[in-house]
């Protein structure tokens, strides 16, 4: 396993590292409900669903070019 050449790039660039971001956020949150005042008014598995769907758009997003920071390798044989 090796690091793409611009690995640089996608951390900065990348969709689908912020909304994997974003899901462990939401996760920890969920984590964390049962925590928080019984007023808050929340649904119990708000923050499940929304992790779901963060992570869905992630899988989404890794399959779609992204403007500056697709990289054509010359040793890749898929290309």
């Amino acid at each position: 396993m090796r690091l793409v050449p611009n690995w640089r790039t996608v951390l900065r660039r990348a969709w689908t590292l912020r909304l994997l971001l974003l899901a462990g956020l939401l996760s920890g949150l969920e984590a964390a409900l049962p925590l928080l005042p019984t007023w808050l008014a929340i649904p119990d598995r708000l923050f499940a669903v929304l992790t779901g769907v963060t992570v869905a758009a992630a899988f989404v997003a890794r399959l779609i070019a992204q403007k500056g920071i697709s990289h054509a390798d010359p040793e890749d044989p898929v290309e």
